[in-house]
């Protein structure tokens, strides 16, 4: 998917949605499902203040509500852009473990591989 820099979001023939730019927008039984760099834009958009947030939900085919609640989760999560999560450390810490066992591993194939030329 390309990511939307401006335009508001138009049908194509097969009802699928697409922004000025392309991105293809899907279209499902639980509605509209827009790409994060698509969200991502959107708040910023409405953070930079130049056009109110329902001009901005206009211009893109949006709700308001929806992009205020982009923009709320954003406010909100925000912060776990530049910390670590706990998941993600568990993730990191799960990863050194098995490239140790991996290395281990290797070492002991070498090792079997020197016996088994030095025995033939």
């Amino acid at each position: 998917m390309k990511s939307c820099t401006t335009g508001p979001a138009k049908s194509d023939s097969r009802g699928r949605i697409t922004s000025g730019e392309g991105e293809v927008i899907r279209v499902g039984r639980k509605g509209k499902r827009y790409s994060p760099k698509f969200q991502f834009q959107v708040v910023l958009e409405v953070l930079k203040g130049d056009r109110d947030a329902v001009e901005i939900a206009r211009a893109y085919d949006l709700h308001p509500t929806t992009v205020a609640r982009w923009k709320r989760q954003f406010l909100e999560n925000g912060a776990a852009v530049f910390g670590k999560d706990a998941a993600v450390a568990a993730y990191e810490k799960k990863i050194k473990e098995m490239e140790r066992l991996l290395g281990r591993k290797e070492v002991e194939i070498a090792l079997l591989e020197n016996f088994m030329d030095g025995s033939s």
